[in-house]
């Protein structure tokens, strides 16, 4: 058996490098036997080669009117590097498809990523209790997906995106055990636990079905054990990367489970309870 040019190409070796250097860093550190401390990137917007690793989606895809665009944003006096998902929702349904029932959505994921040496290319937050988003929101009612390398491939966990400050830049943190399993936007029985140590893809949708445009920013991605990642409402000037802010985070109470409407101002955004 030969090797395929594409797994001999120069990518496919330092993808394998990192991920030795990742491993072994686990295992000097001894993070396989106690808690993680360091906090593991699953995606940051720090340069636009960072879009190549994403593909956006929506009913335009089944001929439907909506449309999404992700747009790499560089870093300004004001605010960090990140990317812009936005575009317009339309509830119009395709022309000459009476297949087509269901329009309004759009969303953005990360790519499936290469293999290494080691096999293909999976996530592994088991060791991890939060997700932690660092975004700017309009206020509408996003969804964070996570796919998992699961028996049935077109489950997605989903969990709802809460905006304390829209408008405003700010970290939320979501609960993995509070992610639902779903198929096709349906909530499926049984909920079986989320494969965690097998994740593929993250992203980001938008499926409220209503009508008009939308303008969601993500400067970052990542798993934490760190209940007190929220980082507060003031973005500092000089930040290049959402992996800076790490050397910020103060602890904090978790808050309790956020409801629909915005918590009050003095609270984080932790979802659910221990």
């Amino acid at each position: 058996m030969h090797c395929t040019p594409r797994l001999l190409a120069p990518g496919f070796w330092k993808r394998s490098l990192d991920e030795f250097k990742r491993q072994s860093n686990i295992a000097i550190k001894l993070e396989g036997i106690r808690k993680r401390t360091t906090p593991f990137p699953l995606i940051h917007f720090d340069d636009a080669s960072s879009l190549e690793a994403c593909k956006t989606i929506s009913d335009a895809d089944v001929g439907g009117f909506s449309h999404a665009s992700l747009d790499y944003v560089p870093p300004s006096s004001s605010e960090p590097a990140h990317v812009r998902f936005h575009g317009n929702i339309s509830l119009d349904l395709p022309p000459n498809r009476p297949e087509i029932q269901r329009t309004g959505y759009a969303a953005w994921r990360t790519k499936d990523r290469p293999p290494t040496l080691f096999g293909k290319s999976l996530w592994d937050i088991d060791p991890y209790r939060y997700l932690a988003l660092r975004v700017k929101s309009d206020g509408r009612a996003y969804f964070v997906n996570l796919q998992t390398e699961s028996i049935v491939p077109t489950d997605i966990h989903q969990h709802r995106l809460y905006s304390r400050t829209p408008g405003e830049w700010e970290t939320v943190l979501l609960r993995f055990r509070e992610f639902v399993r779903t198929n096709y936007g349906m909530v499926v029985e049984p909920q079986r636990e989320m494969l965690r140590e097998k994740v593929r893809t993250v992203g980001i949708g938008l499926i409220d079905r209503v009508p008009g445009p939308f303008d969601l920013q993500i400067s970052g991605i990542w798993a934490t054990n760190d209940a007190g990642e929220e980082t507060g409402r003031k973005e500092v000037a000089d930040e290049k990367s959402f992996g800076s802010r790490w050397k910020e985070l103060e602890e904090a109470e978790p808050g309790e489970r956020a409801k629909a409407k915005r918590p009050p101002e003095n609270e984080k955004i932790l979802l659910g309870k221990d």
